[in-house]
């Protein structure tokens, strides 16, 4: 479990550098913005989750929601995104939900043998 929380960090980081990366952020500074601190929320969360697994339930429903507006955000964010800004904002938030999803199907899996 604790691969996917690291996966989670490095996602969020990417989130939060990919308008420089994909160099968007001169363009699409609103965009930008909100990659930078949802990017950096994903990260403190992921760092939350590794640190304290098990209270990292409740944090994976927050980090999917931060997935969904990752993939969503080009569209309600700025008017006519790129491809650039389209293909690395759905594909870091369709990670982020699947790396939410398995830390929380991990979790659930190993509550399920306590009980």
């Amino acid at each position: 479990m604790a691969a996917v929380e690291e996966l989670v960090i490095l996602a969020g980081v990417y989130a939060a550098i990919s308008a420089w990366t994909v160099h968007f952020a001169a363009a699409r500074p609103e965009l930008a913005i909100s990659n930078l601190v949802v990017g950096i929320g994903i990260a403190v969360l992921g760092l939350c989750m590794s640190m304290v697994p098990e209270r990292s339930q409740d944090l994976n429903f927050v980090v999917l929601l931060l997935g969904a507006w990752l993939i969503v955000s080009p569209w309600v964010v700025t008017r006519g995104p790129d491809t650039g800004m389209i293909l690395s904002n759905v594909i870091t938030g369709a990670c982020v939900c699947l790396f939410a999803l398995t830390a929380g199907g991990l979790l659930m899996s190993k509550n399920k043998g306590r009980t």
